[in-house]
């Protein structure tokens, strides 16, 4: 089977496309393909005045809205706007995210990686679902990770409020809840003309690595990246690409590079961990989210 590459992104024309955290990384890379495809493209950021200067790199037909993802105040008012300007989204691509900082919380008081990572995420898609319902063929894209196989929800304490602080079960946690939202919110869908699909851009050097914590834990992360993952931001971008746009594509798929631990090289669909095809624990985090954000989701699963 030939290899998918970013030839293969199809016409994106009269398409709209949302990405969260779109100012850098493998989420400015993918804007820039697909602005060159045809699409509109909204770069959704917690920084405007970088989000203006990323937009002069898209080019085409682009525009911000302010996002800062700890803040559930500053979704609802994103979500707000974005459906008051764009009467339909094609694609919705929660990109954005946090990775492996120091003990911090949000605004609302999260865990600061299950709450931008997730939470923030969960909100904001459930405040645009409606938009992307009544769009034919929308998509939405969760941005996970390979930090996903060795997440575990700790439904107990999903903020580290008792149990001692680790930034990398907490990554990892926020992760898997990527994956477990999306096959959730896919089973919620069916029968509707719009698929969830996760993906797992492999190892990638982007900002999101500025965060980590600890000198030793950051070098030991830059070493990785040099010796098996993706050589450029760009080529980790093909997985999220190959997820947005690829006709073949479909619900619950969960696409990532094909090489050695998928740290690296061209994106396919691979079998995601055990503990994310959990149904339990999907329908369990779905419910907590709701109560944690305050967003009740609209769009009832089918037989329910």
């Amino acid at each position: 089977m030939a290899e998918w590459t970013v030839d293969d992104v199809p016409d994106q024309s009269g398409r709209t496309v949302v990405v969260t955290g779109g100012n850098g990384g493998i989420g400015l890379e993918a804007a820039k393909v697909l602005a060159a495809r045809g699409a509109s493209i909204v770069l959704a950021c917690r920084d405007l005045s970088r989000a203006t200067a990323a937009a002069a790199m898209v080019g085409g037909d682009v525009s911000t809205v302010e996002l800062d993802l700890s803040s559930l105040a500053s979704v609802r008012r994103a979500a707000d706007e974005l459906r008051s300007r764009h009467p339909h989204l094609d694609l919705l691509i929660n990109n954005a995210g946090l990775m492996m900082p120091p003990l911090g919380r949000t605004e609302d008081g999260f865990e600061q990686q299950l709450g931008i990572n997730h939470l923030g995420h969960f909100a904001l898609t459930g405040l645009l679902l409606d938009t992307l319902v009544g769009t034919p063929g929308s998509r939405v894209v969760n941005v996970a990770s390979s930090a996903h196989r060795q997440g575990r929800i700790d439904f107990d304490d999903l903020q580290f409020e008792r149990r001692a602080y680790s930034p990398a079960k907490a990554y990892g946690q926020s992760k898997l809840a990527n994956v477990l939202f999306t096959f959730e919110l896919q089973r919620r869908l069916d029968g509707a003309p719009t698929i969830a699909v996760a993906v797992e851009p492999g190892i990638v050097s982007t900002g999101l690595q500025g965060h980590v914590t600890g000198r030793a834990r950051g070098l030991a992360i830059a070493a990785v990246v040099r010796l098996v993952g993706q050589p450029t931001a760009a080529a980790g971008a093909l997985a999220t690409l190959r997820a947005a746009t690829d006709p073949t594509v479909h619900g619950a798929d969960y696409v990532a590079p094909h090489g050695r631990l998928n740290a690296a090289g061209h994106p396919v669909l691979i079998e995601p961990s055990k503990a994310s095809r959990d149904a339990d624990a999907q329908r369990r985090l779905w419910t907590e989210s709701e109560r944690l954000t305050g967003v009740r989701w609209s769009f009832a699963p089918r037989g329910t």
